[in-house]
């Protein structure tokens, strides 16, 4: 069967990637001091900072659902089904909603995965429901494997300033005063659903240490690859510029010779919680070759 795949912009996959590699990508809106903006349309990454730090307000939204229902129905016209994998239901009701407009009007035609994934981890399930795809697997089946496998990655995240969790009310304003007052670099994980605490570090050196060791525990206790670490994707992410992120990178890089680091800027919905000047890591599974 012909299968459509659909993702949102909070994968990191532009709208350029998403044509190279044949699928829509649905771009997440923004207002911005009360006007409408949609990720990698009207606003790129370097227009969302400037607008941050100069303490813009900024609030997150869902797709309209219309735009998704429309898109879909044109996906329809050409393909048997369409699989569609948004950002985590945890971070964002737009997966919820998606699936109740799925099964009431597109019942048996567009599956809405729920695998609980951000940034370059849902990334990685894209790329994974392409793959599995092209072996002739059908959507249902792969929603079923990509939902089986939902909570076999992890991303950490240090920030560089504690003034956005403060106004996402994250913390406390007492909280980020004595933090900032002793420099705190938390460290937080999203590891399914939501974003959490992970550890308090003292300086940015620290925080790197403390998450790669976790990438590190992750690989050979929790997923049990420590003789097979080339079963695991490890990727990178910032909210930093290109050039200060490739540094972080290198880190990464040295940490774990032999693996590929792809690196994307983070999510703008997650982004817009810890503002700039944040690093992360993550880590994936890697699809087997023998699941089709």
């Amino acid at each position: 069967m012909s299968i459509a795949i659909v993702t949102d912009s909070n994968s990191g996959i532009t709208q350029k990637q998403g044509q190279e590699l044949g699928i829509s990508v649905i771009p997440m809106p923004f207002y911005i001091d009360g006007e409408l903006y949609y990720e990698d349309i009207n606003l790129t990454q370097e227009e969302f900072y400037r607008k941050l730090e100069h303490d813009a307000k900024i609030t997150t939204s869902m797709p309209a659902v219309g735009d998704v229902m429309d898109l879909w129905k044109r996906l329809l016209e050409d393909h048997d089904e369409v699989l569609y994998i948004p950002m985590s239901s945890g971070l964002s009701s737009s997966c919820e909603t998606a699936s109740i407009v799925a099964e009431d009007e597109f019942p048996g035609k567009v599956l809405v995965v729920n695998n609980q994934r951000i940034s370059v981890t849902q990334r990685q399930s894209v790329l994974d429901a392409i793959t599995l795809a092209k072996r002739g697997m059908s959507a249902g089946r792969i929603k079923e494997y990509l939902e089986e496998t939902r909570y076999d990655s992890s991303i950490y995240i240090t920030v560089d300033t504690l003034s956005y969790l403060k106004k996402g009310g994250r913390i406390t304003p007492a909280a980020a005063a004595v933090g900032t007052l002793l420099r705190i670099k938390p460290v937080l994980q999203i590891q399914g659903e939501k974003l959490d605490s992970f550890a308090k570090c003292r300086t940015m050196k620290q925080a790197y240490t403390v998450m790669l060791e976790a990438i590190q525990s992750d690989l050979s206790d929790r997923f049990g690859l420590e003789d097979h670490p080339e079963d695991a994707v490890i990727a990178a992410a910032y909210t930093c510029s290109r050039e200060d992120a490739e540094e972080w990178k290198a880190v990464i890089e040295e940490a774990f010779p032999g693996h590929e680091i792809h690196m994307d800027p983070l999510s703008l919905s997650v982004s817009c919680h810890i503002g700039p000047g944040s690093r992360a890591v993550t880590i994936s599974k890697r699809l087997p070759d023998d699941v089709k």
